[in-house]
């Protein structure tokens, strides 16, 4: 992947702060949610419940499915990603608490939330690392994308 590439997609990763990520149930059904990430380079955070059925399912099997991406008013303006990643969950103290700043970084409005601070007994965080990468831009024609693997 050229630089002109990775500029573009890690533009597009910090522009934005939530993602639809695809997740597969026991079933083998996927199931798609929207959540709030946070990014330090191509490596993307997210959090969710350590109850939840996104956290049961990764658990289960870590590879996902996300997709990055703007409501444009014209076709012809879309440009997003959509990454295959694998997620793993952040247990090394020190990564947690950095992963936990990007994401209030992202979100500067939650510190004045009446919530308590997520902790690791009640929430987990995600890393995911990207594995394929398609670059969306619908300025080049209709569906366009460009195709990298990490």
């Amino acid at each position: 992947m050229d630089d002109v590439f990775k500029l573009q997609i890690q533009a597009l990763l910090d522009q934005h702060r939530t993602m639809r990520i695809a997740t597969l149930r026991p079933d083998g059904w996927p199931q798609v949610t929207t959540v709030g990430y946070a990014n330090e380079g191509f490596a993307i955070y997210f959090l969710c419940g350590k109850d939840s059925q996104k956290a049961f399912n990764l658990a289960r099997d870590n590879r996902v499915s996300l997709a990055i991406d703007d409501d444009p008013s014209l076709v012809r303006e879309i440009t997003g990603l959509s990454i295959a990643a694998h997620a793993d969950v952040v247990n090394d103290p020190l990564e947690w608490e950095k992963a936990l700043n990007l994401l209030f970084q992202r979100y500067p409005e939650q510190k004045s939330m009446p919530d308590p601070l997520p902790t690791p007994a009640n929430v987990r965080i995600f890393r995911l690392i990207p594995m394929v990468i398609s670059l969306l831009d619908y300025s080049k024609g209709f569906g366009h994308t460009e195709l990298f693997t990490c």
